[in-house]
């Protein structure tokens, strides 16, 4: 959530960054409309209650100096509150109008984020390491899977339906082995290590900013939690409504959850194999910091920079990308996709997403801190993904294939397994 002072200061500025991201910059107009409404029924209750407090107080000391309260001064108070009891309920109406325009207001993209319609207006940033080379047709994951009985994909849709999945044998203990290890670096540099519910309520999503633009795209239950489609959302909620000394900042914290999301708008996109799912295990690190952009960017290079460290070490080209306008999320500020190889498509897939915000989620959660001088501040919020899998186990499946079907185990991961090569 921006703050409504800056709204009503840079409207066009808003109205652009609306526009950028694909959203309808006409809900600026709308917002700034009845924002001008509920100050002034703001101004006309707090007149009447001024009024009311003026007239009871003048009735006290008539009643204190013995005297009849004067008809007129009663019948004055009773006016003020008739009035009173009609126009709260309208201000109690245009304040949840407001509040809701206001959620639909998105971040502010840095001045580095690169304008455009889709991903085609993504840019490149770096790519690392070596594309393996093959003196064969490389397998797709799924295959290779299939015929070393690692994956069910034909029975777990009569179970589960479309994009459901098991894995079996080995490839539990790999997908394992990834998530304890991305688990493992994050410990080594200084993160909490928690586990984070995966049912949440609505407002840890609208807290976060997944609500209201991708509401769509969660489950709901029955009782009107929401199946969460990353650890982020309550992680960066954990520390809700509180308030924090500087000293406590920066807090390092990494979840480990399943996730769930729907898919909505995926027709037909990836129906083979395990790259897109319903369900899947993410290890996801998030940071609240000061609330200073300059500290706030280093801090996304570092996130960035532990989770590229972690393809490095099992050995898997990527390429790191900046993301346009209009293929970022509604509340980031900047973000960066890391997309991984697959030998099989001949093409990078996104496996990774880190994204700073300022203080665009702490506002909506009030999540402030007291710094050095007294002032309260809102924290300003970075997140991004260091594992998360079956994706990123289909990568390594895929690049680690060899001429007889078997799959290599990353020479990091070995530990974890307790060989160095998966065959029938």
């Amino acid at each position: 959530m921006l703050d409504i002072n800056y709204v009503r200061k840079n409207p066009q500025i808003v109205k652009q960054a609306a526009s950028d991201k694909q959203l309808n910059p006409a809900v600026v107009n709308e917002l700034l409309q009845i924002d001008e409404k509920r100050r002034g029924l703001i101004i006309k209750v707090e007149d009447i209650r001024q009024q009311i407090n003026q007239n009871a107080n003048k009735i006290k000391a008539q009643v204190t100096a013995g005297s009849k309260p004067n008809e007129e001064d009663m019948n004055q108070g009773r006016e003020c509150k008739k009035q009173l009891k009609n126009i709260e309920p309208e201000l109690k109406k245009t304040e949840v109008a407001f509040i809701d325009l206001m959620l639909q207001i998105p971040n502010i993209p840095a001045q580095d984020v690169p304008v455009g319609h889709d991903e085609s207006g993504n840019v490149v940033v770096r790519q690392v390491g070596d594309k393996p080379k093959f003196d064969f047709t490389p397998k797709p994951h799924q295959e290779l899977m299939a015929n070393l009985d690692l994956l069910d994909t034909q029975r777990a849709v009569k179970i589960g339906g479309f994009r459901s999945y098991f894995l079996k044998n080995e490839a539990v203990l790999l997908e394992q082995a990834l998530l304890q290890y991305a688990l493992k670096i994050m410990i080594e540099h200084g993160f909490t290590p928690m586990t984070a519910p995966a049912i949440v309520k609505k407002e840890a999503l609208i807290g976060t900013g997944y609500f209201p633009w991708g509401e769509e795209d969660h489950y709901t239950t029955q009782d009107g939690t929401h199946l969460a489609g990353t650890a982020e959302v309550a992680l960066t909620a954990y520390l809700q409504g509180e308030t924090l000394a500087q000293k406590d900042l920066p807090i390092k914290m990494v979840g480990i959850s399943p996730c769930f999301r729907r898919e909505v708008g995926s027709y037909g996109k990836d129906t083979q194999g395990i790259i897109r799912v319903h369900q899947f295990n993410k290890v996801e690190q998030v940071v609240y910091t000061v609330a200073d952009e300059t500290e706030t960017r280093k801090w996304h290079e570092k996130i960035t920079d532990i989770s590229e460290k972690i393809l490095q070490d099992l050995n898997l080209p990527y390429q790191v990308l900046i993301m346009c306008t209009g293929d970022m999320g509604a509340g980031q500020r900047k973000k960066y996709d890391i997309e991984t190889w697959f030998p099989a498509q001949e093409k990078y897939r996104e496996t990774h997403s880190s994204s700073y915000f300022l203080d665009f989620q702490a506002r909506r959660l009030n999540i402030r801190y007291q710094d050095k001088n007294g002032e309260l501040k809102y924290v300003y919020t970075l997140n991004n993904t260091v594992a998360a899998t079956p994706r990123l186990l289909a990568a390594v499946i895929e690049n680690y294939q060899q001429k007889d079907g078997s799959i290599n185990v990353p020479d990091v991961l070995t530990q974890y397994l307790g060989k160095d090569n998966i065959s029938r």
